[in-house]
């Protein structure tokens, strides 16, 4: 199917409606050294063209800021095309509906017939438009496909990705989780070019950053992205000019570390481990897949059920001894038993098909019944 085809079906979607967050973390003034061009095979007299290619919401703010510096009266580049992934089911109702990146460009009145969604960057038609669109750069944010040596080929100053990783550490798909699944206190972002291996490019800029113990995954890639739109347009200049390609950094592949994606069997927590190694869990799967145990109540009358809970927020708590696998409520926590006579405490969950609360309103809740760590061990099939 041809590229022009498939803005068709974005037309039927209220972008205003979404509610997606912008970032505000940019600085508007970068947009003002966006002064230099790269030699390449537009009209002098032209701006230079950039292809942005992301997917999810905080791709959305890598956009954001793209479309307001190209729109500052001296700017020189333009977003001459937007590529995301197709429409997919969302929501409750798991209508087919826009990613948040169309959803934004839509909002910001982009052109729709300039809103490309391929399932596959190596479609034919779709590099037929991109080679025809003559771009000078392309930027990617999450977009969330591979891309081939084809594509790679086509903009003149190459491919730059914003990664949220000090590459070459945690290459792939979930670099924010598994680092903090890791218990990392010290992450970053990169601004990278792309090549043929995933995430193996020379490195543009990067920037270091502490990790609070306490942050979730949603808040941190949130917070990254922010600081990699800040690198991106900072680096903009000397990218569309060809000098940074001449100064990037080669990676040192020896030091590569993989981020695997993030699967739902692994959300289970089991309480023989340590409450760090629970807590970090929970952060690093918090939104998706989200962090899932196993209690047993026992009545007053010893009849013991099991109850199977998404834990949203904890935080690590002091050191116990003779606990008995009892859990109990001591403040705002349910204070559950770990590993090495640890404890995590569970400031929120959630039980099925209910909304999130509190840990003393959920305890409220079980009417004087016991709460003890399930021994249970959840084993995929």
């Amino acid at each position: 199917m041809a590229m022009v085809q498939a803005p068709v079906m974005f037309r039927q979607f209220c972008a205003s409606s979404y509610g997606l967050p912008r970032f505000s973390s940019f600085s508007p003034a970068l947009g003002e050294r966006l002064v230099v061009r790269c030699s390449s095979g537009s009209d002098s007299d032209s701006k230079q063209k950039v292809v942005f290619l992301g997917t999810p919401s905080v791709a959305a703010g890598v956009l954001d800021a793209l479309l307001d510096s190209s729109r500052a009266d001296d700017s020189l580049f333009e977003v001459a095309a937007i590529v995301t992934q197709p429409p997919a089911a969302r929501g409750r109702g798991r209508k087919q509906l826009p990613s948040p990146v169309a959803a934004r460009a839509l909002e910001r009145e982009f052109p729709a017939s300039l809103i490309w969604s391929p399932e596959k960057a190596s479609e034919e038609g779709f590099l037929k438009d991109l080679v025809a669109l003559r771009p000078d750069l392309c930027v990617t944010a999450a977009y969330g496909n591979y891309l081939p040596s084809k594509f790679l080929a086509i903009p003149t100053c190459g491919t730059v990705n914003v990664h949220p990783s000090l590459l070459p550490l945690y290459r792939g798909a979930a670099p924010v989780q598994r680092a903090l699944y890791d218990g990392v206190d010290v992450t970053g972002v990169t601004v990278a070019y792309t090549v043929r291996a995933m995430d193996a490019g020379p490195i543009i800029a990067s920037e270091r950053v502490n990790v609070d113990p306490n942050i979730k995954a949603p808040e941190l890639l949130s917070y990254l992205f922010g600081r990699g739109t800040e690198l991106l347009l900072r680096e903009l200049p000397a990218i569309l000019d060809g000098s940074a390609k001449l100064n990037a950094t080669p990676q040192d592949d020896s030091l590569a570390t993989h981020a695997a994606k993030v699967t739902v069997e692994e959300s289970w927590l089991s309480f023989q481990e340590t409450a760090v190694t629970c807590h970090n869990k929970v952060r690093a799967f918090a939104e998706w897949p989200g962090a899932k145990c196993k209690f047993q109540t026992r009545s007053s009358d010893g009849q013991i059920k099991t109850l199977e809970l998404k834990i949203i927020t904890t935080r690590v708590g002091g050191s116990v001894e003779n606990s008995d696998g009892l859990v109990k409520l001591i403040g705002d926590a349910l204070v559950v038993p770990c590993g090495d006579n640890t404890t995590l405490e569970i400031l929120e969950l959630q039980p099925p098909g209910k909304k999130v609360m509190r840990a003393k309103d959920f305890c409220n809740g079980l009417r004087g019944q016991q709460i003890l760590v399930s021994n249970t061990v959840h084993v995929s099939v």
